[in-house]
């Protein structure tokens, strides 16, 4: 058997997941049938966890962890191997994201901190035509619905995010799917450390209109914005830069409806999709 932590450096943390889940099988002395059978997972799913072909959710290594008594070793691989679905131009963001204390953000769709698990398939799912496109796919939902475990963790984080209108009536085909999104959105922006507000079209044009912004800032005070739009993202520390971006979202903050308001414009364009 080879010890799991070795040259954890020099491979990706989706290998080290993995050869540390068949360390610790080995260890235990099971074989792949027999950790199915005490386990309610399927062999041929443990051994693409194994070899690096999958990434689970999160639950999984939650319950592997139990299951090998591992103490939180899976779910920390996990975590790791998680930015790596991540495409190189958000892994830095990916990796600041956790530890903000505070997040302020504008989208012009739903985000994906705040979407459900169908709507963010729905939203990844993109041309995908073979199976491997398929597998691509539920991976990177597997990361964003991780993602949003950030959200729940204690302290939480104090976050802020502004929808552009267009985000609440670009619903999607099933009827029952985007009313579920809804209310999710209805649901999240009851948790105390959630402010979420709606920039309604009647404000017409604004400055971020081409894209999304997030600002992040850290326990030390750090900050950094964050910019996607047109097929492009950029990470940005410069402190005079951040600062404008600042600025900028304040103005926008402004303009859009107060979060009690906001709250109910969403109740109005659900009852829509109710009648």
């Amino acid at each position: 058997m080879t010890d799991p932590s070795a040259d954890v450096d020099e491979e990706s943390g989706r290998a080290a997941l993995g050869r540390a889940l068949r360390y610790l099988r080995e260890r235990s002395g099971k074989s792949l049938s027999e950790l199915a059978g005490e386990t309610r997972y399927d062999k041929s799913y443990l051994y693409r966890l194994e070899v690096g072909q999958r990434l689970s959710k999160l639950a999984v290594m939650e319950d592997l962890d139990r299951h090998y008594e591992s103490g939180g070793l899976l779910v920390q691989l996990w975590k790791v191997a998680r930015r790596e679905v991540f495409k190189d131009r958000y892994k830095e963001f990916m990796r600041l994201e956790p530890t903000a204390r505070i997040m302020h953000t504008f989208t012009l769709g739903i985000p994906g901190l705040l979407q459900t698990e169908d709507i963010a398939r729905e939203s990844l799912s993109g041309t995908q035509e073979t199976q491997e496109d398929a597998e691509l796919v539920e991976e990177q939902v597997v990361a964003r619905m991780g993602r949003q475990q950030l959200l729940h963790r204690k302290p939480a984080p104090s976050v802020r995010i502004i929808i552009d209108e267009y985000a609440l009536r670009r619903a999607v085909p099933e009827t029952k799917m985007w009313k579920e999104q809804l209310t999710h959105l209805i649901d999240s922006a009851q948790l105390p450390s959630i402010v979420l507000q709606v920039l309604p079209f009647s404000v017409g044009h604004h400055h971020l209109m081409d894209g999304s912004l997030t600002l992040l800032w850290q326990e030390d005070g750090s900050s950094v914005a964050y910019t996607e739009g047109n097929g492009c993202a950029e990470l940005i520390e410069d402190p005079e830069a951040v600062t404008r971006y600042r600025l900028s979202y304040d103005r926008l903050r402004d303009r859009a409806l107060p979060p009690p308001e906001s709250i109910g414009f969403i109740r109005g364009v659900l009852k829509e999709q109710r009648s």
